[in-house]
């Protein structure tokens, strides 16, 4: 297997959150395609350089995080870069132009997406096992945890969003929000898709009901017109119980190991990656589209994006 080169740069997110060193270098560390270099550097471009990276792994703060991307790219660097890959819609379309450009794979770290049950039923619907999906009903509901100041919908929304668009390959043309009861925490999404297909996902943050934080429910329930498909994307994993808590363990990679294969193979092989801006920018747009709705109190019309 050829070993690639990572550098790690920046360690910001929202409020607490440090995905770099929680989620991605041990990955990293763990996984055989990749090697992790540092960098004394404070400039992006000079520590590419002096590392020889190929790969930069951009946890910059998320205000200034489409610039040190797009400078990752810059450098000759490929880029995973951690969610959301910009705040903006137009960052996230001069992220995907500079990739464009370069040629070079730009990955958003849409990590749920690579979850085994998720793939196993992304390749069921496209070999029709239920016929013609009509309605998705969805639930990311993490328990516990430190809450995010600028609300669970940006900090967890995108990813059911995410999946629900990777397993049907439906965009979204209609988004109406509605508050959970805990406002700021939970959050309905009912979006309307191309051709008719309807999805309902909730989304949002417990007030820890169980012994240690992590997820509660991330689970899709698909119908269709030769039957329904349950998702529970916690499988394959095992609930371990012990004395100092309630964990999950998976039962061979978990999802950010599996995303990062995914990474490697699109820079090896040169084929196109399996989540890439563009699949940021449609799950951004349904969650600022949600955003408005909740704000204005209606369904919120989401414009085609032009080819």
């Amino acid at each position: 297997m050829r070993v690639l080169r990572v550098l790690p740069w920046g360690s910001g997110g929202f409020g607490t959150q440090d995905h770099q060193h929680d989620m991605y270098l041990p990955a990293f560390q763990e996984h055989g395609g990749f090697t992790v270099v540092e960098s004394g550097r404070p400039d992006l471009k000079a520590a590419a350089r002096e590392t020889g990276a190929d790969v930069v792994c951009v946890c910059a703060p998320p205000d200034e995080r489409a610039a040190r991307v797009i400078e990752a790219l810059r450098a000759g660097c490929h880029v995973l870069g951690d969610k959301p890959l910009a705040l903006d819609a137009a960052d996230v379309e001069a992220i995907g132009a500079a990739a464009a450009e370069t040629g070079l794979v730009c990955m958003p770290a849409h990590h749920h997406r690579f979850g085994a049950a998720v793939q196993a039923g992304r390749s069921a619907l496209a070999s029709g096992r239920i016929g013609l999906p009509w309605n998705v009903q969805a639930d990311f509901l993490v328990d516990g945890g430190d809450p995010c100041a600028e609300g669970e919908l940006i900090n967890f929304g995108l990813y059911p969003v995410d999946v629900v668009l990777a397993l049907t390959g439906q965009a979204v043309h209609r988004v109406h929000a509605l508050p959970g009861r805990d406002r700021g925490r939970l959050t309905v999404l009912l979006l309307d898709h191309e051709h008719g297909l309807t999805s309902t996902i909730t989304v949002g943050r417990l007030r820890g009901t169980v012994d240690a934080p992590g997820m509660a429910l991330h689970r899709y329930r698909i119908s269709g017109s030769g039957g329904v498909m349950d998702v529970d994307a916690a499988k394959p994993g095992a609930s371990v119980r012990t004395v100092t808590g309630n964990r999950a363990a998976w039962h061979g990679p978990g999802t950010v190991g599996r995303m990062l294969t995914a990474l490697h193979t699109a820079i090896v092989t040169g084929r196109p990656a399996e989540a890439a801006p563009a699949d940021a920018l449609a799950a951004l747009r349904v969650t600022q589209a949600a955003a408005r709705s909740l704000a204005l109190g209606a369904p919120v019309p989401i414009d085609p994006l032009e080819v």
